[in-house]
Parts: C-alpha cells; structure tokens; sequence
C-alpha cells in the first residue's frame, strides 16, 4: 500500500535535507528561500545507511511537530546529496565519501516514514536551485553555478529547472578537460579542472614550488608576488578555459562561483574570465554576469526544499 501524503497547501514550508560527507543539514524552508528552522548533525556515514536514515527521520520529525506547533504546513521533502545519486530511482550511490552507502534507496523509506512526497537530487544541483531560488542566480533564466572546493563541482539551471543528461544524469562539470598535458585524474584523462584548480591540487602545486600550502600560495598571489602567481597563473588560466567551454556549451546570462575558494578568492581566482569572454565571437556575451554565491553553506539547504515547489509546477 503507498503511504499517505500530506496534501499540500499555500504558504507552507518544505523540508529541505543535504547530506554531505561530513554533516547533515535539515531544514524548514518556505516558499521565498528563508529558513525558519534548522538543524546540522554529523553523517557519521560508517555507522551505516540504516543508522543515518532513522536519525534523519528522527530529526525530520522534530522539524514537523514544530512547523505543527507553529501551523504551518509542510508540502514535501527533498533531498541534496553528494553523488553519484539517481533522482529518478531514489538512489544514493557513493561509497567513495559515504562509507558503505551502495546503492541506497533513502526515498522509500523517508516518504512512509513522514508520510509525505519526497524528491532526492545530486548536492551541486541543489546548491545551484538554492543560489537560483534565493541568492546570487535570482533573476537568471539560465544560469551555470560552479563550485571549487575539495573537488570541483557544478551544475545548470534553465529556467529554474535543473538540466539533466540521460537517465537524469548530472553533469559532471570538474571534469571537462582544460589542459591535455595537465595532472592525469581518477575521471579517467589528464588536465580536468579539477586536477588543476580544486583546493587539493592548488595545495600540491604550491607545495612542489616552495609554499607552506595552498592558502599562502593563494594569499601571496593575492598581494602581488610574482613566486606565487606562478602558481596560481595555471588555475586561473584553467577557470578561463572552462567558462569559454560552458559559454559556448550553455549559452548563459550569469555564472555563480561558490565554494571556499571562491569565497575567498573570487577577484583573484575569476581574473582571467571577463577577458576570455569578451574574446567570444560565435555566442552572445553581451551583459553575462560572473559573480559569487551568496548563500554560502545554506544553498544545499535551501535548494533541496525549493525541490518540492518544483515538483509542484
């Protein structure tokens, strides 16, 4: 028998959940991107699926009994989630930063548990609904967001719907190849951005030259050291490359740079971009706006819930 499900109704909130390798976010949203309610607790991925699943049913429930309290209701859920993950099955499957979490279904269970409709989508799509619904892509009909951390990730929004491959595959946007002769990858070739321009390998490029870390190296750049913008001239040369691909690709008004890097770094790290883009000839690029994420952590968030007002379109 399926579960019932709330019926939905205006004003409500949503239950917003994005599940990182490190911590789990919950959230209530409403309709505008504001969260009302929140709550942050460690994955604890190697304690098991199982485990995970009953604590953020736990804590989802605690969520609900005080949007009840308060009488507000609640449309639906949804789910951001570090990859690979299968929207269309509800299926996690990424035990490269999730231990143990192979082929998971964490849909099914969540939807009985709380008796609602429950959506699951790859974190950066997320992140990129988020920035889309309430930050730095309000406004954009379409819109790339990329995000340089750990790794780099990113994701397409059109028209405030989240471009997908086949099967609802997400694309993979660290690893379009910006350099052939560059640092081979795990992808499978040599030169991705990622290999190039995620925090990881900054650190290492900055090492072999002489620097304590990547951060120095960043901040050195930064104050005008030619040492260290030997450094950082490949990143950003790299970051060009990839944004004249994803102009030409996608052909959008504006491009969101998120993730620590970027917070830190967006003048240094974007400095090359502006005059790749005013090279193009073959795409309009008149008024394309490059800028920085605003919601910071809370983009993840804030797009998993912006998912259920999807669902309802």
């Amino acid at each position: 028998m399926e579960p019932r499900t709330r019926a939905p109704a205006l004003g409500e909130l949503a239950l917003g959940i994005d599940i990182g390798g490190t911590k789990i976010a919950l959230g209530l949203v409403d309709r505008e991107g504001r969260i009302v309610q929140s709550e942050v607790m460690a994955t604890e991925a190697a304690a098991g699926f199982e485990r995970a699943v009953s604590r953020i049913v736990e804590a989802s429930r605690e969520l609900l009994r005080r949007a009840e309290a308060a009488e507000r209701g609640v449309a639906g859920a949804g789910i951001g989630c570090t990859g690979p993950v299968y929207p269309r099955r509800g299926i996690i499957d990424n035990p490269y930063t999730l231990e143990g979490w192979s082929n998971c279904d964490i849909v099914s269970p969540l939807r009985r548990a709380l008796e609602m409709e429950v959506r699951l989508e790859n974190d950066a799509d997320a992140a990129a609904l988020g920035e889309w619904t309430a930050g730095a892509g309000k406004g954009a009909g379409r819109l790339v967001m990329l995000t340089f951390g750990t790794g780099i990730g990113g994701s397409v929004i059109v028209n405030g719907g989240i471009y997908r491959g086949a099967d609802d595959g997400h694309p993979e946007l660290g690893h379009l190849g910006v350099d052939p002769n560059g640092p081979a990858c795990y992808c499978g070739i040599r030169g991705c951005i990622e290999s190039i321009a995620s925090g990881p390998a900054i650190h290492k490029a900055a090492v072999q030259a002489g620097f304590g870390d990547g951060r120095e190296a960043l901040a050195r750049a930064a104050a005008g050291e030619l040492r260290a913008a030997d450094v950082v001239g490949p990143v950003q040369r790299s970051i060009a490359v990839l944004v004249w691909q994803l102009l030409h690709c996608f052909v959008p008004r504006r491009f969101v740079f998120g993730g620590g890097l970027m917070e830190e770094h967006f003048a240094l790290l974007t400095r090359d971009v502006r005059k790749t883009i005013s090279a193009a000839t073959m795409v309009p690029t008149a008024g394309v706006e490059l800028v920085p994420a605003r919601l910071g952590n809370s983009a993840g968030l804030i797009g998993a819930a912006a998912l259920v007002w999807q669902s309802e379109s």
